[in-house]
């Protein structure tokens, strides 16, 4: 599969099973490809340092997976195992929770709420790409809407967006990439 991902807002849609999540994972070399180059601004990515890779371009995972402690601990994570000390209200406000939530048990929060925290989390590390393996896939609708406003308020991050969802790609992202069975599809 050949597929150029350009800066800005994109969508990758398609059936379960058909390489959306699996390309995220090679993008933040989570995974590395089987054959071909995976390259991010022109670099292998088998070259780049992973951790500095996963700095510059953050994944936010399908599943909330927030560590045990406070949001602040959760969103000041990234930042600590980069020996960066950062505010987490900043990146807390982007991801459209108030900063009250700082001191919260984030284990005991809402799905919704866990899911922003993550978000904000891949936030705290100034990413240049964001990574979002179906952000909003557990969440009712209000969440879902929440989660959505701050994505797309989200200023000078690239966003790649996996969604099942095509209204979702057409209201968060300004082009969309449709896979099947890992390759890109018509």
């Amino acid at each position: 599969m050949t597929l150029s991902i350009p800066s800005g807002s994109t969508a990758i849609v398609g059936p379960s099973g058909s390489g959306k999540s699996t390309l995220l994972r090679l993008l933040n070399r989570l995974a590395d490809p089987d054959e071909g180059v995976v390259r991010y601004r022109g670099e292998d990515v088998r070259e780049l340092d992973p951790l500095e890779l996963r700095r510059r371009v953050g994944l936010v995972p399908q599943l909330p997976a927030p560590m045990p402690g406070s949001v602040a601990e959760n969103v000041c994570l990234g930042p600590r195992l980069h020996g960066a000390e950062v505010d987490p209200e900043p990146a807390l406000r982007l991801a459209g929770l108030d900063p009250s939530f700082l001191d919260r048990d984030a284990s005991r929060l809402s799905v919704g709420e866990q899911q922003r925290v993550m978000l904000a989390r891949a936030l705290a590390l100034e990413p240049e790409v964001l990574l979002l393996d179906e952000p909003t896939a557990a969440l009712d609708e209000d969440a879902k809407a929440g989660v959505e406003e701050a994505l797309s308020g989200l200023p000078g991050i690239s966003l790649i967006l996996v969604t099942h969802e095509r209204a979702q790609a057409e209201r968060v992202a300004a082009r969309t990439v449709r896979i099947e069975e890992g390759r890109v599809a018509g």
